[in-house]
């Protein structure tokens, strides 16, 4: 299932899954969440935004800092090992000289970074956040997530920061404690204290660590997020404690409260398929095959991916419809399915639980001709109104392949692709 977030730090969801079922990815640059750390009182490190390089000109009058940190904005990891479409070498430079900011700028703007995460041909740069240098002298871990576990929102802490928290909780496991959180109370001093100490913050900045933990709740509730992830939360050589890099998860049912966040979704460097899907409830993922998959369910939609693997073919695509898909949504299905040239066969496979069998059928009966269908689709259908589905498939005289069980819809679609 995909999971809305902004991505630049290491995942936890290997340890605690979130509770709410994301039905697309909310896309955040790294600026924007620090503009919402910062709305939230959380300490980050002093930064601009810069779109035109033209703006970084005049950097020691408006902003004059020690150490200049000049990171590439987009929506992929391994930036500082990337390099560019014009030959320039990493999307994060570290300088002292103001007069360098410029000429680094002006690389990274407009040309494309290639990344292990961006596509073969690279992202468009159209934003560069210019930081001041964080002296970190000690790096830790800190989280909060909804964890079905404790039924609420729960602390994930570990004083080694920094790195790959999983592998910390696979190699020592003594270094991650959770602190459960009573939803009512939400986050006590005595809560964020503990939380500080086993951190090993001491002195002032256990108890500026403390206030950083009661302000990221702070954040993390009236955002409706299902995670907050701070890696690292670091301590700097003048003894503060800043929140270097977060990612952040909401809760996509929250929207109509959080319509100013869901308003920064940066939809440039998504799929324009995915991007279409959302718009009309639908979660859809492009993969590598030739067998386009609609599924209604998320586990369903993996069990056909993984049978159809079994008997030799390749999905081409996870596309849930979900349990209240209606003919309008079939039909749009259908759209981003055929869209994509690598489809060579269809394959719909629906459990008909709360879902009409007779209404997925009626869709599927308009979509192949309103869109003249070409290429061969399999349908597997049960549950509701599945007999008036089939006669509906029947009577409709049009070339579809009727299986009864899934084994051997998916035998019958990998046919057609051999």
């Amino acid at each position: 299932m995909a999971v809305s977030g902004i991505r630049f730090a290491g995942q936890l969801t290997k340890l605690y899954l979130p509770t709410v079922n994301q039905v697309r990815r909310l896309n955040l640059l790294e600026c924007h969440s620090k503009v919402l750390l910062q709305n939230y009182g959380v300490n980050v490190q002093k930064f601009v935004i810069i779109e035109d390089p033209l703006e970084a000109k005049d950097l020691r009058e408006k902003f004059n800092v020690d150490e200049y940190v000049v990171k590439a904005q987009i929506l992929a990891g391994g930036r500082g090992l990337g390099h560019f479409s014009n030959g320039f070498k990493g999307g994060v430079h570290i300088t002292k000289d103001v007069t360098k900011v410029l000429p680094i700028v002006e690389k990274m703007v407009g040309s494309k970074l290639i990344t292990k995460q961006t596509p073969k041909d690279g992202i468009e740069v159209r934003k560069v956040m210019i930081a001041e240098s964080v002296d970190i002298v000690r790096e830790t871990y800190f989280s909060i997530v909804m964890d079905r576990g404790w039924n609420g929102p729960v602390i994930i802490a570990s004083p080694a920061g920094g790195t790959d928290i999983e592998k910390v909780a696979e190699e020592t496991p003594q270094l991650i404690k959770a602190f459960p959180i009573d939803i009512f109370e939400g986050v006590t001093s005595d809560l964020a204290t503990d939380v500080a100490l086993f951190l090993r913050f001491e002195g002032d900045a256990r108890e500026k660590a403390a206030t950083e933990v009661k302000r990221l709740y702070d954040l993390f509730i009236n955002v409706d997020a299902t995670q907050v992830e701070i890696n690292p939360l670091a301590e700097t050589g003048d003894g503060q404690v800043v929140s270097v890099d977060a990612k952040i998860n909401f809760d996509d049912n929250a929207q109509f409260r959080q319509r100013a966040i869901f308003q920064l979704d940066d939809k440039s460097e998504t799929d324009p398929q995915e991007v279409r899907a959302a718009e009309n409830n639908l979660n859809y993922i492009r993969l590598d095959g030739n067998i386009g998959c609609m599924v209604n369910g998320a586990g369903l939609a993996m069990a056909t991916m993984d049978i159809i693997k079994l008997h030799g073919g390749q999905p081409a695509n996870f596309l849930d419809v979900g349990g209240g898909v209606n003919e309008g949504q079939v039909h749009k299905a259908f759209e981003i399915l055929t869209s994509d040239p690598n489809v060579k066969s269809i394959l719909v496979n629906v459990f008909g639980g709360i879902v009409n069998c007779a209404t997925i059928a009626n869709g599927i009966i308009k979509a192949t001709k309103s869109l003249q269908l070409k290429v061969p689709l399999v349908v597997r259908l049960e549950g509701t109104n599945v007999g008036t589905a089939k006669k509906l498939l029947q009577e409709s005289n049009l070339p579809i392949t009727y299986a009864d069980d899934l084994d051997e819809a998916a035998r019958k679609v990998v046919k057609t692709v051999m």
